[in-house]
């Protein structure tokens, strides 16, 4: 019988916001959702919740509209492994309720029990590699990580035993990328240095800025050959994203842009006031929490961007975007959840990174 406290558990009058909480504490992309007496009663995942975002529902609305209330489950009678794997493989599951006859959640078996690696990883045996190339702006001085940046350029510095730069390209690998990008300026002849002399199964092209281009202008140095697609990331960010299941959203979406976000929560450290005319007093609140979506610097772009970019000139993805809605092209963006998103760009950041990778977290 699982524990009324595993955090694979969630019950069915929680809310969108509590959910996202119990997923990042679960660290898995799914939840089984049982009421008070342990009784199943469907599975929660990321996308189930992403959709519901998407759609316009609020963080403070329920999850009863949101859950999957028929989903694939296996009693323990009859349960045998060979089941469990054929259907983890047919539905690329993150993990499957057993259920006792009188529909308790006995146990639930996930994918990492069966193959090596997560689902994602494993549907790149059955479904295509995507075939967008990532460029990685590792042009940056990495002034906010001194005294590091004054021996090493911030895309060589260590995080266990890679570099920040392999470790966001591990993300993309999964997902059969084989074509990086790397725009350059700062202590650029390192970063080609040390890829040049180690052993990859990726192809590597590296555009040199004359200056500092910033988050986009670099961008324009793909010309002529500027591919269809592609995706961009800033060089001291992680993000674990389901990259197939953004690009099949850009597709869909129609958008020239996707900015990959994610759902932060922060909490107020002092109690607010709510007022009205005259400074009467309509609310109170100690210590509220407030949730919002912030840019994780990882997008997939439509070749026809480029265009909007200037040549020469220091130009940001802000500013790009900016250019984009201005002249009414549709720009999306795909939420993940709040620990998919890792921040190494700062001291604070890059030591708590560290003490993950030594506790084995990441």
């Amino acid at each position: 019988m699982v524990k009324k406290d595993d955090p694979i558990l969630v019950s069915p009058t929680a809310t969108i916001k509590e959910a996202l909480k119990q997923l990042d504490l679960s660290a898995r992309r799914a939840l089984l959702v049982a009421d008070a007496d342990g009784v199943f009663r469907g599975v929660l995942t990321d996308g189930d919740i992403r959709r519901a975002i998407l759609s316009g529902k609020n963080l403070d609305e329920g999850i009863d509209e949101v859950y999957n209330k028929s989903p694939k489950a296996l009693y323990e009678e009859e349960y045998d492994d060979e089941t469990a794997k054929r259907l983890f493989l047919h539905h690329h599951f993150d993990l499957i309720p057993i259920l006792a006859r009188n529909q308790t959640i006995a146990r639930y078996v996930s994918w990492s029990e069966f193959f090596s690696g997560n689902a994602a990883e494993g549907e790149k045996a059955e479904e295509p590699s995507l075939e967008y190339p990532l460029v990685i702006m590792a042009g940056g001085k990495g002034t906010r990580m001194a005294p590091f940046t004054k021996v090493l350029p911030k895309p060589l510095i260590p995080i266990g035993d890679k570099t920040i730069l392999e470790t966001i390209i591990d993300e993309f690998r999964k997902y059969g990328i084989r074509t990086y990008f790397f725009t350059l300026n700062f202590r650029g002849e390192m970063i080609r240095a040390y890829f040049d002399g180690i052993s990859r199964d990726y192809t590597i092209e590296y555009l040199w800025e004359k200056e500092f281009l910033g988050t986009a202008g670099s961008l324009k140095l793909l010309a002529p050959k500027v591919p269809e697609r592609f995706f961009v990331s800033n060089c001291d960010i992680i993000v674990k994203a389901d990259y197939r299941d953004v690009a099949a959203f850009h597709e869909r979406s129609g958008a020239w842009i996707t900015i990959v976000s994610s759902i932060q929560h922060t909490q107020m450290p002092y109690g607010v006031v709510s007022f009205g005319n005259g400074g009467r007093v309509t609310d109170i609140k100690e210590k509220p929490e407030f949730s919002l979506t912030i840019n994780t610097g990882v997008y997939l772009l439509d070749g026809r961007c480029v265009e909007y970019i200037p040549e020469g000139k220091p130009f940001h993805m802000t500013d790009l975007i900016a250019s984009l809605l201005e002249e009414r092209k549709p720009v999306f963006t795909y939420p993940v959840n709040e620990n998919d998103y890792i921040d190494i760009g700062q001291w604070k950041e890059y030591r708590d990174v560290i003490q993950s990778f030594e506790r084995g977290i990441q």
